[in-house]
């Protein structure tokens, strides 16, 4: 009796909305397994899409299966995959013999030429039914931004009504989110402040997080609290009611500019080099970093020392690190010795 793999795959994401739940899927293929005398060798069950390649039970599922040969069951062939990669995976399994049965309870296929026709039929149905919803569902989310509906997940302040399909202010949360903006403007109060400030209020970020630093400067820096918003790397206008005005915003911007970290542009930046110049053991480009030395009698010492990226993992770069100061006369060595052609300079002299 052959020895078959089931498997069970459902994912949270739009195209899988009307699929069998992972339980039916595995009470449907039990009962079809024992009527029609199919031996199970192991169950693989995966919460996760199949329009993107790289589910890690499928793949492992599969190199088993090149391994030592042997049979899938499952609901329907888009159970397997919704992306080309992984049904010409399984095709070609099928035509190597490693693959020697696909069971379907909905879905007739065998190992013939006709049979696998018709998988890749299934396969590629699968692939043009997420496509469509999701060019579908990029055009209407287009639409919503178009309109000035928000398309996602509204920030902290805000509420994604259900009931009108709309972002409405939190009247508790707004006017905490107001305050911060005013703190931070007004009484020159620190980002640590205002993040401490949002934690004792209990504010907390939409997916449960509590708010930090790096997340009190997000909240200050999002134009959402004046009725505008950011998508698609652009500024749009909302149809949802604004927590402040854009002067208290605009003065809050400066003030993040103001007192953020200064752009250091050290006289001996070690950026001229960087992009120009290629590490001559792997080809990577290299990279310069400012080092800062401190002596113990109080004397300081700057340097700027140049490296390779190291960034090919094939290969193992040894190159050591290089001072500026040795790379800049090992760079003047080099241009003394270029000269143009002679017949170039003549043609220079004469204009």
């Amino acid at each position: 009796m052959q020895k078959f793999f089931l498997y069970a795959r459902k994912s949270t994401d739009v195209e899988d909305k009307q699929v069998l739940s992972i339980d039916a899927q595995l009470t449907e293929l039990r009962e079809y397994a024992k009527r029609e005398n199919i031996l199970i060798s192991a169950e693989v069950v995966e919460k996760q899409s199949a329009k993107y390649i790289g589910r890690p039970l499928f793949n492992k599922m599969l190199d088993d299966i090149e391994k030592i040969g042997g049979n899938i069951l499952a609901w329907n062939p888009d159970r397997l995959a919704r992306n080309s990669v992984d049904g010409g995976r399984i095709i070609y399994l099928l035509d190597t013999g490693k693959l020697a049965s696909l069971k379907f309870p909905t879905f007739w296929c065998e190992n013939t030429p006709q049979g696998k026709f018709m998988l890749n039929m299934a396969f590629g149905q699968s692939k043009y039914y997420v496509d469509s919803l999701s060019e579908n569902t990029k055009r209407g989310l287009r639409q919503k931004v178009r309109n000035g509906e928000y398309p996602t997940l509204a920030p902290v302040g805000y509420i994604n009504d259900s009931r009108i399909k709309s972002v409405v202010v939190d009247r508790k949360k707004s006017k905490i989110i107001k305050q911060a903006f005013e703190l931070y403007v007004k009484e020159n109060q620190r980002l640590e402040d205002i993040a401490n400030f949002l934690a004792k209020k209990n504010i907390i970020s939409k997916r449960g997080n509590i708010i930090h630093k790096s997340r009190a400067t997000s909240i200050l820096s999002n134009p959402f609290y004046t009725g505008l918003f950011r998508y698609g790397g652009e500024i749009h206008e909302g149809k949802h009611e604004p927590i402040i005005t854009k002067k208290l915003f605009d003065e809050t911007q400066e003030m993040l500019k103001l007192r953020g970290k200064p752009d250091r542009k050290a006289k001996n930046d070690p950026q001229p080099f960087c992009g120009l110049i290629s590490c001559a053991s792997c080809g990577m480009m290299i990279t310069g970093e400012y080092k800062v030395k401190k002596q113990k009698n109080g004397n300081v010492h700057e340097y700027v020392y140049y490296h390779c990226t190291k960034k090919n993992k094939s290969v193992k770069c040894a190159e050591p690190c290089i001072r500026q100061e040795e790379l800049n006369r090992q760079l003047s060595s080099l241009i003394q010795k270029v000269s143009l052609p002679k017949d170039w300079a003549e043609e220079l002299n004469r204009l």
